[in-house]
């Protein structure tokens, strides 16, 4: 998310070639430097290069890319160009309240600062052969749907935006949001009556084939998926962005099993499954640490999952036959696991 406004230089010195403490690039990830720091109503932006000068990979609209920031992984979508990249730019909004990562990026990440990253990926792509794209966005949910007026414009697609949000937070993305979409300018609403209201007259007199993509806070888009769904939207054609769950309590400790050892592991109160796993050196592959990516899901073989994540179905929570470590728990004192 590429917010305009003044952009703050720093020197490079020292920091020119600064990693983050402890911060290693995994196989398959990638080192990026940021090259520019831009910050504008709560909202920085970072422009992201390879140290050595080399093209990054392409993408498709939609995409993110998953940083090592301050001693977590997050989730960014990415704004910029996709075909030929040779930066990748994000926007983080400061959350005050979240886990640290936000906090860290607006406090001390500064220029020359380098990142481990992984390629980028996306649930959330657009769809070539759809007939129009409602694109639906809340706050700094703008940020995938930037990329997909991109595409929508290089490749001439019908599209429209729908955007809310508080004009003093997220000014540098609306005006990118502006200039992309040219003359097929953005719907723009500031109260949940007046999104509600524009959902149900846009939504109601789409032609067939047309598709929806949502991105913001999650009461809006369980709204707007709501919405969709009364007015006779097919779910196939409802795809919703993700990136935070809802704040988790802290749960029953329980025991888990690991089939393949017979060894037993007790998850405390207050610890994820996946934190357990790491500090006994159970290795468990991961990417958001916040169950929407799937990439933690591991099978169950005995015991009921208490699921707590954004990427199964009703179909696969039904089953209870895998779990996802990172935010996930279980509804029995044994929770037996394929691992």
């Amino acid at each position: 998310m590429t917010a305009a406004g003044a952009q703050a230089l720093a020197s490079s010195g020292e920091a020119a070639n600064s990693r983050a403490p402890g911060t290693a690039v995994r196989e398959g990830w990638l080192l990026l430097r940021v090259a520019r720091v831009s910050t504008a109503g709560g909202v920085r932006s970072l422009r992201l290069v390879s140290p050595a000068g080399d093209a990054l990979p392409s993408f498709t609209p939609g995409s993110h890319i998953v940083l090592e920031v301050g001693g977590r992984t997050n989730a960014y979508s990415l704004t910029g160009d996709f075909l030929e990249p040779t930066a990748y730019e994000i926007s983080v909004l400061l959350i005050a309240d979240g886990q640290g990562g936000s906090r860290w990026i607006h406090d001390e990440l500064e220029v020359g600062r380098e990142l481990s990253a992984s390629p980028p990926r996306s649930a959330f792509a657009p769809v070539a052969s759809a007939r129009h794209h409602v694109l639906v966005a809340g706050g700094i949910g703008i940020t995938p749907i930037l990329s997909h007026v991109r595409a929508a414009r290089l490749y001439r697609r019908s599209f429209e935006v729908i955007y809310a949000h508080r004009p003093d937070v997220q000014a540098g993305p609306l005006r990118e949001l502006q200039t992309l979409c040219g003359s097929n300018q953005p719907t723009l609403v500031h109260s949940r009556a007046e999104l509600t209201a524009t959902l149900r007259s846009r939504l109601s007199g789409q032609p067939l084939g047309s598709v929806l993509f949502v991105c913001g806070p999650g009461s809006m888009m369980e709204a707007t998926e709501t919405i969709a769904t009364e007015l006779g939207w097919p779910s196939e054609r409802i795809h919703i962005e993700r990136f935070s769950t809802a704040a988790l309590d802290p749960g029953n400790p329980f025991t888990v099993k690991l089939a393949r050892s017979g060894r037993q592991l007790l998850i405390p109160s207050g610890v994820s499954l996946l934190e357990a796993l790491e500090g006994a050196e159970v290795p468990v592959p991961y990417l958001c640490r916040r169950g929407v990516c799937g990439e933690c899901r591991v099978a169950v073989t005995a015991g009921r999952p208490e699921h707590r994540d954004l990427f199964l179905t009703d179909e696969e929570r039904a089953a209870g036959d895998s779990v996802m470590c990172c935010v996930s728990r279980a509804h029995d004192a044994l929770l037996e696991l394929d691992l």
